[in-house]
Formats: structure tokens, C-alpha cells, sequence
């Protein structure tokens, strides 16, 4: 175990630890047979969007690849407390074998024993310093591990975020990540109003396997001609973002279509640095061009307060002159919401209806 490595990969440096909420982030569902059955609760601070970026490969999976199962939305809500515990273990294994470049796949647990002292130049946390790591060199070995050890995620204090944060590093490797990340970004988390919230490099770590810095595809030169690393290669599931202060101009902070247009109906979310998930029932929807014209998406944003998924119909060819009737005109346009504008960065002149909810914003 290499714990002053780890601190220096995460934070940049070997004093830092994680805070409250970080400590506290474990995966826990939604009760079973509920209209959120198939979802994390999700609580506050940066481990919020590892949870989301989980869920979006929970419902992918529960949707579209597990086996048997008819792909539709009310088999979510179907889902027992054995199912939703197997689809959790299948997804964290297949993230951290994905990270593991297809290999080897490696797990962090807590245990008794202390392998780590402090030193002047490290901070102890009383759980990083009793690490220890088991390596996989097949997936369905790792699944069954984690399996069998789930209540070490998803257990309350159980730390299994972090732990889950943690395997994903060393199933990266060291040498991997730092291939992987470029001058924008020398560490994966930063310090953010007494917390830590992720970059972009641990969120595309989860989508994709690799750890690159940026959500445009390839490599592109900074300002300084240096080379940037971007998304190599379409993901499981995708990513859109939108934010108010965002500029369209800025060529490197667009989300290119390996994340916009993933291999599944599943986006994670970044609208005004909040995560949430978007997704659809039909696994064609994105390798038939006609499935296009109109469609539904659900949102679940993992608030607290929303109690069951929204169902939006999306329109990508109704005709000038209907969308015009739709948008109020008085006082300078109609206030669209914020997922609508996101919704928008993947299908640009889209209608959105909301189907009798308030829309968000």
C-alpha cells in the first residue's frame, strides 16, 4: 500500500484528508419495489457525483444488459432488495475492470491491522492507513468478491465511496493515470468550500476507463500549444453538460460525441455543477436515426425531494411556428430550465415537454 502516493494522486499533497460528507457517501438504494427502486440515495458534496455516475451504469444495466429481463421502465420499479444488490456489485466490478484497462481489477477493503504510521509529512485518517488491497485477474472474480463484500460499500460508515474512489485508482495503476492526465490537471480532486469535488478526469475514469482531463474527443493544443488529452473512445454510458456561465465559443469545454453519443440511452448530468442522470427505455434510440424524431427521456436528479423519476417527451422535428406557440414571447422569451438547456446540447432545436411537471430550475 502506497498511502502518500494516494494522497498525492487525490489531493496534490500528503496533508490533506477527506472531509465529512466524503467519509459518510456509501451506496445506498432507494427501498425496493418503489417508484425508486433502482436508485441511490444520494447525499451532499463531491462524493455526490461518483454516486451519479454509478447510477447512470446501474440503469444501464438493469435496462439493457442484464439478462432476462424485459427493458422497460416499470421493470425499475420492480426491483428486489437481492436485485438491486447484484446489479451493484456487476457495475462497481465492471467500473473498476474497465479501469484496469480489460487486465486486472483491484479492490480496496478496510481491515483490523495497521499498516501505515504517521509521519511529519502524513496525516493519519484511521481507515486510509488500514488498507489492503486484493487483485483480480478476471471480472466475474471481481464481481463475486465484491459481492461478497458488498456491506463494505454500502453499509452505513462504511466509508464506500472512498473505498470504491480508491480501487478505481489502483485499478488504473500510478503509471496509468499518469499517462492519463495532462497539465490541466495534476491531481483528481479540488478543494471546493471546505470540500472536495471531482474533475473531470475521475468522471471520465468511471465512463470510460481512462482518465483523461477533458470532454472533448482526442487530443487538442492549449493556449500553450501543449497537448491536452481528451475521450478516446465512445463510452457505455454518456455525459452532457450545461452552465450558466459556460461559453459556447470555448472550443475545449464542449462535450464531444464520444460522451454525447454513448454505445446506451444514458447520460450522467453536469448542469451548473449539480449531477443528475438522464435516460430512455429504448436501447434504439440512439443507433436508429428515426427513433430521433420523438422520444421520451426520464430525469432523476437525486434530490431529496423527488420522490419519482420525470418523464419528459422530447421533439426533435416540430416546426418553427409550433415552437414559437409553445415559448411565451412577453418579457424577452420563455425562462427554459436548465435541463432543458442541457437536453439541448446534444439535440440543438429539440422541444421539450414536461408532461404535466413543473420543470426544474
Amino acid at each position: 500500500m502506497k498511502p502518500k502516493k494516494l494522497r498525492r494522486v487525490l489531493f496534490g499533497n500528503t496533508d490533506y484528508v477527506f472531509n465529512y460528507t466524503w467519509r459518510k457517501a456509501h451506496f445506498r438504494f432507494h427501498d425496493p419495489f418503489s417508484e425508486l427502486a433502482f436508485a441511490l440515495e444520494v447525499g451532499k458534496g463531491g462524493a455526490r457525483s461518483v454516486q451519479m455516475a454509478v447510477q447512470g451504469f446501474i440503469i444501464k444495466y438493469l435496462l439493457f444488459t442484464r439478462k432476462g429481463k424485459d427493458c422497460n421502465f416499470h421493470s425499475l420499479c420492480e426491483i428486489s432488495k437481492q436485485e438491486q444488490e447484484g446489479a451493484l456489485a456487476v457495475v462497481l466490478a465492471g467500473i473498476l475492470w474497465a479501469a484496469g484497462a480489460a487486465q486486472k481489477a483491484t479492490v480496496c477493503l478496510v481491515t483490523e491491522d495497521t499498516y501505515v504510521a504517521a509521519t511529519p509529512d502524513y496525516s493519519v485518517d484511521d481507515f486510509t492507513e488500514r488498507l489492503q488491497l486484493f487483485e483480480f485477474l478476471e471480472e466475474e472474480a471481481t464481481e463475486k468478491f465484491i459481492c461478497d463484500h458488498l456491506q463494505c460499500f454500502k453499509g452505513e460508515g462504511s466509508h464506500g465511496v472512498i473505498l470504491f474512489l480508491y480501487s478505481l485508482i489502483f485499478s488504473r495503476t500510478f503509471e496509468r493515470l499518469q499517462k492519463d492526465l495532462d497539465v490541466t490537471t495534476t491531481h483528481l480532486l479540488r478543494p471546493s468550500a471546505g470540500g472536495f469535488l471531482c474533475t473531470q478526469a475521475v468522471l471520465n475514469m468511471i465512463l470510460t476507463g481512462r482518465a483523461s482531463p477533458n470532454v472533448f474527443n482526442g487530443c487538442e493544443k492549449g493556449q500553450s500549444q501543449e497537448t491536452l488529452h481528451g475521450v478516446l473512445t465512445r463510452s457505455d454510458i454518456g455525459y452532457l453538460q450545461w452552465g450558466k456561465d459556460t461559453s459556447e465559443d470555448d472550443r475545449l469545454s464542449q462535450v464531444g460525441s464520444m460522451l454525447k453519443t454513448p454505445k446506451w440511452p444514458v447520460w450522467l448530468c453536469n448542469i451548473n455543477g449539480n449531477y443528475s442522470v438522464l435516460f430512455c427505455t429504448n436501447r434504439q434510440l440512439l443507433s436508429d436515426w428515426k427513433m430521433e424524431r420523438l422520444f421520451d427521456l426520464c430525469f432523476y436528479s437525486g434530490q431529496p425531494w423527488q420522490k419519482k423519476p420525470v418523464h419528459l417527451t422530447i421533439d426533435t422535428h416540430s416546426h418553427p411556428w409550433e415552437r414559437h406557440q409553445q415559448e411565451d414571447t412577453h418579457g424577452g422569451g420563455r425562462r427554459f430550465s436548465p435541463v432543458e438547456m442541457t437536453i439541448r446540447t446534444k439535440w440543438k432545436e429539440a422541444t421539450i415537454n414536461w408532461d404535466g411537471t413543473v420543470p426544474f430550475f
